[in-house]
């Protein structure tokens, strides 16, 4: 089954283990360079992506409310490193894992592989914030209904 939305597969996985999370996406046009293949900047948007997924998995959000508090996750640092090049119509896994949970802030790491061949690596870390509307944006604690259902790889 292959129930598509903006090039995601929706058939993700939720590993046993609540620090993993694989899932897949379709490369689209929009994704590719002159060149033909994903240009670097979409890395960026597949982890943030893959991100949600894991999240979503857990009955969490990158934006939610906690008692009365916008709470959301600011990137603190971002980084991909590419082995090999994907081209339109690709299929790639991307693998999620928690390889960091601090009080305040996680940090990810993500593998890139297509039919088991490594394609990129990256690195993501962000803070758990209350963003509410004309406030300072401040750090503060991971709330404790998801801190409890994250472990650290």
């Amino acid at each position: 089954m292959d129930g598509r939305t903006g090039g995601i597969l929706l058939e993700s996985i939720f590993r046993t283990m609540p620090n993993e999370f694989t899932t897949q996406r379709r490369i689209e046009f929009a994704d590719t360079d002159q060149a033909g293949i994903v240009h670097f900047a979409r890395f960026f948007v597949f982890m943030e992506t893959a991100e949600h997924q894991f999240l979503n998995s857990l009955g969490a959000s990158v934006h939610t409310k906690v008692d009365g508090d916008e709470i959301g996750w600011p990137r603190l640092a971002a980084s991909c490193e590419y082995l090999s090049p994907l081209r339109f119509e690709d299929v790639v896994d991307i693998r999620v894992y928690v390889t960091r949970k601090g009080v305040k802030s996680m940090t990810y790491s993500f593998e890139f592989s297509r039919d088991g061949t490594p394609i990129a690596r990256g690195k993501m870390s962000s803070a758990c914030c209350i963003c509410n509307p004309g406030e300072q944006i401040r750090a503060v604690a991971i709330p404790q209904a998801l801190a409890q259902k994250i472990e650290q790889a």
